[in-house]
């Protein structure tokens, strides 16, 4: 069966995910995109308990300070290569992460991980992780973070 590239490049846009994860969810669903999102769930848990037991060695170090510069907040995000870590979408979900731990005080990154995102609280942070991979096609996991508040 061919693959209608339109639908290939909706559900990319739609779902962020990578294109052969889409392109084999449209295969298995005949082209039909409510039911590829369906089975893009599916086919997203396997893939990303399959990269999470990967090394992730690289990343980098991503930081936000609060526009009353009372509040700030460091976070180590990791990825598997440079390739990935310098890459802009990579950079913003870093950014993202750290905007969030400054705004939602947590202890763990255990307990980040299952905070709800604090732009979109229909989400977790550990969701966006999920998402992140699943863009990448690498293992990405927060490593470590640190926030300050003035004055504690």
């Amino acid at each position: 069966m061919s693959i209608d590239l339109a639908k290939l490049k909706e559900l990319r846009e739609k779902t962020g995910v990578s294109f052969s994860l889409c392109k084999k969810a449209l295969e298995q669903t005949n082209n039909d995109i409510p039911s590829a999102i369906k089975k893009l769930s599916e086919l997203a848990g396997a893939k990303i308990e399959e990269k999470s037991a990967r090394t992730a060695s690289a990343g980098g170090i991503f930081s936000y300070i609060h526009h009353n510069k009372k509040i700030a907040a460091l976070v180590e995000l990791a990825s598997e290569t440079d390739f990935v870590s310098g890459n802009v979408d990579f950079q913003k979900v870093g950014q993202e992460i750290a905007l969030h731990i400054a705004s939602m005080p947590c202890k763990t990154v255990e307990e980040l991980l299952e905070q709800e995102y604090v732009r979109d609280p229909s989400k977790k942070i550990k969701d966006i992780i999920k998402e992140a991979i699943l863009k990448f096609g690498e293992n990405i996991k927060v490593n470590r973070f640190l926030r300050w508040e003035l004055g504690l």
